[in-house]
């Protein structure tokens, strides 16, 4: 049996338009209101036609209940079908580098050590801006974020040009919640190395610790009036001659916590061999209890992973570290 090697543009309106028949393949998507083109597929030939179309509805049917329980925006839901309909992993490889050349240069004041993405194998930068939107359904005035990316490999590009539209023009809350798990059940995982994945969740734990900036800030500006507000830790007393304590402190403000303890154990495990801040400033073990609203939806490993990322090089020099990390609803919960 062969393939035919004609193309055919691919738009998307919704994940069951895909279909399959007389040497052609549709599949439209209606992003914003009007159709844009999505993937140049290679088109089976009519031999398969039948099984392809029957095996990626049965893949659809399977992942519809998964899709669903992971948090993801309108956009990003709708992409994750789509990509996860497509039964060629190369067609999958070639609409993220099609994403990649359609996103916008990024303007270089913004690439700054700030909002550069740490963990990825090609260099990543990401912002985001706030304006007010009415939302359509409630009528209520309400934040939503913009992104903007850039990075100067194709493939994550790509990954970039995903996230930026996925996420942009939705509430920080909204944001805070997408599991990175939507990246599988789109199977664009397929075409990326354990080094690309990796890059890639940093990428969304950089941007969801972006919109819970934003978060907290909509949070102040709604309950200025309000009797009780909710008191974000922003500063915290720096300890003379201990340089990795301070270092830590101030890398976890970033999550912007209601809570923040960190509790330096080292002196319990005095002269703990291979322990680089033992060896710098007698600094090794640590235990963090943090409860912030970016941790919200995330799993425990998730929620450390994290913390490791916002921690960055810091992490190198530490031994040991015992984390309890908590969404802000979830102690309220308890109280």
């Amino acid at each position: 049996m062969k393939f035919s090697t004609s193309l055919a543009f691919l738009c998307i309106t919704s994940v069951d338009a895909f279909t399959i028949g007389n040497g052609s393949a549709n599949v439209n998507c209606n992003v914003n209101g009007y159709t844009k083109p999505f993937i140049k597929q290679s088109v089976w030939g009519s031999h398969h036609q039948q099984c392809s179309s029957s095996s990626t509805s049965l893949l659809r049917a399977a992942s519809l209940e998964d899709i669903d329980r992971l948090g993801l925006t309108p956009q990003l839901d709708q992409m994750t079908r789509a990509f996860g309909s497509i039964p060629d992993e190369k067609l999958r490889y070639k609409q993220l580098l099609y994403m990649a050349n359609q996103l916008k240069p990024l303007d270089p004041k913004l690439m700054v050590p700030e909002n550069k993405v740490p963990g990825c194998l090609s260099t990543v930068y990401v912002d985001c801006t706030s304006e007010k939107k009415i939302n359509e359904e409630t009528g209520i005035e309400e934040d939503v974020l913009n992104y903007v990316g850039d990075s100067d490999g194709l493939l994550t590009k790509g990954l970039v040009a995903l996230l930026v539209r996925g996420l942009s023009g939705c509430t920080a809350d909204q944001i805070v919640k997408v599991d990175p798990e939507f990246i599988s059940a789109a199977r664009i995982t397929q075409s990326l190395t354990p080094g690309r994945n990796n890059g890639f969740i940093n990428m969304l734990a950089v941007m969801k610790a972006k919109a819970a900036m934003y978060a907290d800030k909509s949070d102040d500006d709604a309950n200025d009036d309000a009797q009780e507000e909710t008191v974000f830790i922003s500063s915290f007393d720096e300890v003379q001659g201990k340089p990795m304590y301070n270092e830590m402190m101030a890398s976890l403000l970033k999550l912007k916590p209601v809570k923040l303890d960190l509790e330096d154990g080292s002196a319990q495990h005095a002269g703990h061999a291979g322990s680089k801040g033992w060896e710098e400033s007698g600094e090794s073990h640590f235990n963090l209890t943090i409860v912030a609203d970016v941790f919200a939806g995330l799993s425990p490993v998730k929620r450390h992973k994290l913390i490791y990322l916002v921690l960055g090089d810091t992490m190198e020099k530490i031994h040991a570290l015992q984390i309890s990390a908590k969404a802000t609803d979830e102690v309220a919960d308890e109280e």
